[in-house]
């Protein structure tokens, strides 16, 4: 570069992230919307449909669901693997990486008590991501470089749905 030239910084996908709301609904309310991930729907932003695959219905480490998601203009399935369960508190999960789909991440969400209700705390660090794939997530799906507000609503629309 020469003197005086400037060069726009390059966005990247968040490749952690940690995010919390606090509602007025109990540990065992969240819990049974929470640990029903075909009830995701109810209060995200980006998932809009899942299923349990293999005949599951309940959440167990090493089953798993699929979820349809979208963004901006982007649709797309994911398959997920529950990895641990500890009711009432935890659970985690990650996406499995496809030839189609070639990053994974590890997600967890964990319920505290906090007063008459409960502290939900979320967090995913990406595993796997190619850097020519998270280019192309930079440029076509752009809301994934920060997604900590997104998340963050999420977790309220969580509690919201738990307290009804």
């Amino acid at each position: 570069m020469t003197a005086g030239s400037t060069s726009a910084p390059r966005r990247r996908v968040a490749r952690t992230c940690r995010v919390e709301a606090t509602t007025h609904a109990t540990i065992d309310a969240v819990w049974r919307v929470l640990s029903d991930v075909t009830r995701t729907p109810e209060w995200s932003h980006e998932c809009h449909h899942v299923e349990w695959l293999g005949g599951a219905t309940a959440a167990a480490p090493g089953v798993r669901f699929r979820g349809a998601n979208r963004s901006l203009w982007w649709r797309w399935r994911r398959t997920c693997e529950v990895l641990v369960v500890e009711p009432p508190h935890m659970i985690a999960w990650r996406t499995i990486p496809t030839r189609l789909f070639v990053d994974s991440t590890d997600w967890r969400v964990v319920l505290e008590p906090a007063g008459d209700g409960t502290l939900i705390v979320q967090e995913f660090r990406v595993t796997q991501c190619p850097r020519w794939w998270e280019l192309l997530v930079v440029h076509l799906n752009s809301p994934h470089i920060d997604r900590t507000q997104a998340l963050t609503d999420d977790l309220r629309r969580l509690g919201e749905v738990s307290g009804r």
